[in-house]
């Protein structure tokens, strides 16, 4: 997980590559966002192709149990699966909007994906919390939106507001 549990104070960024970032997410509901999004994952190798239906239908498991759409256009779907090692993360942004059943019944532009190892639920809910945070800022949101290029949504998730302090303090 390249330090994430050793760090005192951890970036988002540290999650997501250019690999991991989609600027034009596809799907008008939310099993056809998650579906794109992982589909994106394994083709750009970042998550094993065997997983596609497990992690698929753990994310509609957790998505089944309360919508992951937290309001003011944001979602942050996750789940815990032991076929993983690491955190696999990937940012999405639908110009469309896409219908996560979310809490304000708002269409969800930005989405932050999350694939977390079965053991690592403390850092998983400090990752949870920190994302949150962040997405509640009405500045980073539209900063998110009007990025051009995948650097620039990486330069906004390295920024000092995308971070996770040990112990949970942010």
């Amino acid at each position: 997980m390249r330090g994430i549990l050793f760090d005192p104070v951890m970036k988002l960024s540290s999650l997501l590559s250019c690999k991991q970032v989609i600027l034009d997410l596809e799907g008008e509901v939310c099993s056809d966002a998650l579906a794109h999004m992982v589909d994106h994952l394994i083709a750009r190798g970042c998550l094993s192709a065997s997983l596609r239906d497990e992690i698929l239908e753990l994310l509609k498991e957790r998505e089944g149990q309360v919508s992951t759409g937290i309001g003011s256009g944001v979602a942050i779907p996750h789940a815990f699966s032991d076929s993983v090692d690491h955190v696999v993360a990937a940012f999405g942004r639908s110009s469309e909007g896409v219908d996560f059943e979310a809490i304000d019944n708002s269409p969800v532009n930005l989405v932050m994906l999350l694939i977390v190892p079965e053991t690592q639920h403390n850092m998983h809910l400090q990752t949870l919390a920190a994302i949150a945070k962040m997405f509640n800022n009405c500045s980073i949101r539209q900063q998110l939106n009007d990025a051009d290029t995948i650097e620039q949504v990486l330069d906004i998730f390295d920024s000092d507001s995308s971070s996770v302090r040990a112990g949970g303090e942010n």
